[in-house]
């Protein structure tokens, strides 16, 4: 029995080119006498394989227009940019199409938000991330081999942050920026797949999400109060070393009055017990809550 088509693919359709309105179908085949290179890388990629399976079926089902439109114009006049829809930023077909012929097909889902979002704003092109024509990536389309690469041709002080001596294991490739962040857009300024900073933190570490009969405030109300979600010099993702972390919101509260200094640690001029190891922690070591009788205080 021969293989049949996604549904998605058995109803595609040849997409419309507002700059070439009066453009007709002409067909794959008159495609592949000028493109057998893109022909040749196209073979590989999961759209041609629906879209021939699907042309298979029913030979009106069109495999290079559905995306690039009708092709009569463009064939007769081939150096004229925007007779055929491309997608690249200088193949004279506006952004705004490029997008909206992909979302032909690609809508809802995790794209539900992409109108106004920060990535749509500045002119993005769904083929700034993600090239249907080659298989480049396992998985995803991805104009890069991964999703990482792909992030990172822009974000590259974000992918920086990563070599930081202490990181999310993203360069050890457990985890992807996609775990955390919806580039098709979200609710939320960083485009996080939640709708707080902590629910996203909770994915993983669900032990600190409580409820705890002693809360500790600032970790209840964000995370990023403390650590900083990409990388850090400072251990545990800090934004701070310990204890000077603490003094910025506890300074001289329940203890001698002397503020505690780089002078106090070990090799200071004057140690202070309390700052030996781990600082803080080494007396408040549940710090993000307790469920013990007597942790107002985060001992236990």
């Amino acid at each position: 029995m021969p293989p049949r088509a996604a549904p998605g693919f058995a109803h595609a359709t040849v997409a419309i080119n507002p700059q070439a309105p009066d453009a007709r179908p002409v067909g794959e085949k008159t495609c592949i006498a000028c493109h057998s290179l893109e022909v040749e890388h196209f073979t590989h990629t999961l759209h041609s394989l629906g879209l021939h399976v699907a042309n298979r079926s029913d030979p009106t089902i069109p495999v290079c227009e559905a995306c690039h439109g009708p092709g009569s114009e463009h064939s007769a006049k081939p150096l004229i940019k925007g007779l055929i829809i491309g997608y690249t930023h200088d193949s004279g077909t506006p952004i705004a199409t490029q997008t909206k012929t992909c979302l032909t097909c690609h809508a809802g889902g995790p794209r539900d938000h992409w109108l106004g979002s920060v990535h749509q704003r500045n002119d993005l092109s769904c083929s700034d991330c993600h090239n249907p024509m080659a298989k480049f990536s396992v998985e995803g389309l991805m104009a890069k081999a991964s999703i990482n690469d792909t992030c990172a041709q822009c974000h590259k002080d974000i992918r920086l942050q990563f070599n930081r001596r202490s990181h999310m294991p993203l360069p050890e490739g457990q985890m992807s920026c996609d775990d955390c962040h919806n580039p098709h857009g979200s609710l939320t300024n960083p485009l996080l797949k939640t709708n707080t900073v902590n629910e996203t933190c909770y994915q993983c570490h669900a032990e600190k999400r409580g409820p705890f009969l002693f809360e500790h405030a600032p970790v209840r109300e964000n995370c990023l109060n403390c650590h900083t979600p990409h990388g850090s010099n400072q251990s545990t993702l800090l934004v701070a070393p310990i204890p000077f972390l603490c003094q910025q919101c506890h300074t001289n509260v329940l203890h001698p009055n002397d503020l505690q200094t780089q002078q106090a640690l070990g090799t200071g001029l004057h140690p202070d017990v309390r700052l030996m190891g781990r600082g803080c922690l080494t007396c408040h070591a549940n710090i993000h809550g307790s469920n013990a009788p007597s942790g107002a205080r985060f001992h236990n």
